[in-house]
């Protein structure tokens, strides 16, 4: 090792995780670690940047978009297909495309979904690590973004971590297959790539460039004593007995362009300490409600509901566990969130407000002197 990485190391009940850069930043600036209640993966990376798991504020989000799409190439030939990663990395790729649009010719976003909707299915791929192993990527409704889609020369694919690159070689082989085989550049972006260049090793044709704020190298060391955990029922790819009552302009179904439109009625002080939460894939448009409530002045965070199951301890303090909001029947948690104390809390979602658990808003209500449901009807 030369003098110039840092090792991470974190003992974990089911084996001890190894992490190794050459960054010069502390790791743990970015990412924690947690366990997951995953027997194909045990470890999780928990971004401190990604407003998911852990509350931040909006604009160290903004922030982390912005510099990653500095990083960018500048000679993508067009037209150039922005795609993200349900469920974790929708907001993340939505906030980056959304930086990176005016520097790259005749773009359109993506975002993988768990939830069907009533589009034009362009194809399925599977991230076989995960708690929930089906993606569905729809055509975009809008006929001059469908257009960018078929003749798209360049990709771009968006998600929150690497740790093999199966993900995006498993994506880009669903696209060929789907008839997109004019791509001439092909370019990851994540927050941490622990990969070590394995999407370059595999994928022939286009030419591959892999962007991150942070590279290195994992190893895994299994505690062959330990019990394999129990993982709750959440790999569902369906629709739920809750219908989407969200307009489907932020990403499913093809964005060039996004405004926020949610919660025009709310209004805090700069006094106010104020929690936005979206749910589940519903995240772009909270995060921009977070980031303009900010800007007034308030001490605005943000995070969102999710279907990962993770263990208490490590990067988790604490957890909320409720049914999910789709009519799904699967269990939804909220993490890190429950041991603090907010003056208001915003939840937002594509389904009725009456869809929400009780469960969940009497656990924010323990938290929060004020919660509020903002549907995105």
């Amino acid at each position: 090792m030369s003098q110039t990485e840092q090792v991470f190391k974190r003992k974990l009940s089911t084996g001890e995780l190894t992490v190794v850069s050459s960054h010069s930043t502390p790791l743990e600036q970015f990412f924690e670690i947690a366990e997951r209640r995953n027997p194909k993966r045990a470890f999780l990376f928990v971004s401190k940047l990604l407003g998911r798991h852990i509350p931040i504020k909006p604009s160290v989000m903004r922030s982390s978009y912005q510099s990653i799409a500095a990083m960018l190439p500048i000679d993508l030939p067009g037209p150039v297909l922005f795609i993200g990663m349900a469920e974790t990395a929708v907001g993340l790729a939505a906030g980056v495309y959304q930086e990176a649009r005016c520097m790259v010719p005749e773009s359109v976003f993506l975002t993988s979904t768990r939830h069907p909707v009533n589009g034009n299915l362009m194809c399925e791929f599977k991230e076989t690590h995960s708690h929930a192993t089906d993606h569905l990527i729809y055509w975009p409704n809008d006929p001059v973004l469908a257009q960018r889609v078929e003749q798209a020369k360049s990709l771009v694919l968006i998600d929150d971590e690497a740790t093999t690159g199966n993900t995006f070689t498993n994506l880009y082989a669903a696209l060929v297959d789907a008839g997109m085989t004019g791509i001439k550049r092909l370019v990851t972006v994540t927050l941490t790539d622990w990969s070590q260049d394995a999407v370059l090793e595999k994928i022939d044709g286009p030419k591959v460039t892999s962007i991150s704020l942070v590279q290195g190298k994992w190893s895994w060391n299994v505690n062959p004593e330990a019990e394999p955990p129990i993982m709750p029922s959440v790999n569902v790819t369906a629709k739920g007995a809750v219908e989407i009552v969200g307009a489907q302009c932020w990403g499913r179904l093809g964005m060039d362009e996004s405004i926020c439109f949610i919660g025009n009625n709310v209004c805090v002080s700069p006094s106010d300490k104020v929690l936005v939460l979206g749910t589940g894939e519903f995240v772009w448009q909270p995060f921009l409600l977070a980031e303009k409530l900010e800007k007034v002045g308030a001490e605005v965070y943000f995070s969102s509901t999710s279907r990962s199951p993770i263990a208490i301890g490590h990067a988790i303090e604490s957890a909320i566990t409720f049914t999910d909001n789709y009519g799904l029947g699967i269990p939804n948690f909220v993490y890190n969130v429950a041991h603090l104390q907010f003056d208001s809390v915003y939840l937002c979602c594509e389904t009725p407000a009456e869809s929400v658990d009780l469960v969940l808003l009497n656990a924010l209500g323990n938290i929060a002197k004020r919660v509020e449901v903002i549907s995105n009807e």
